[in-house]
């Protein structure tokens, strides 16, 4: 159930209408939203658009010229 929740909030972040807001602002809100459902070791990564990546995209911002990228785990935090 919390998997369910914690993946609807993420992919709601990742709705056009918050690829205006400032990189920062987002992060900070998903992980408001990431650590209120239990989660306490992740990483969240400001990457540019065209970065290849294997890490599930979370967000866009500034314009949709960069993407929020999501990593759960304690590899993630040892970054």
């Amino acid at each position: 159930m919390k998997a369910t929740v914690l993946f609807a909030a993420l992919t709601l972040a990742a709705c056009p209408a918050f690829a205006k807001k400032s990189c920062e602002e987002l992060k900070t809100e998903l992980e408001a939203k990431i650590t209120s459902h239990g989660v306490k070791t992740f990483t969240l990564t400001i990457v540019p658009k065209d970065e290849k990546t294997d890490l599930r995209v979370v967000g866009t911002c500034e314009g949709g010229a960069k993407k929020i990228t999501y990593q759960r785990g304690a590899a993630a935090a040892a970054k």
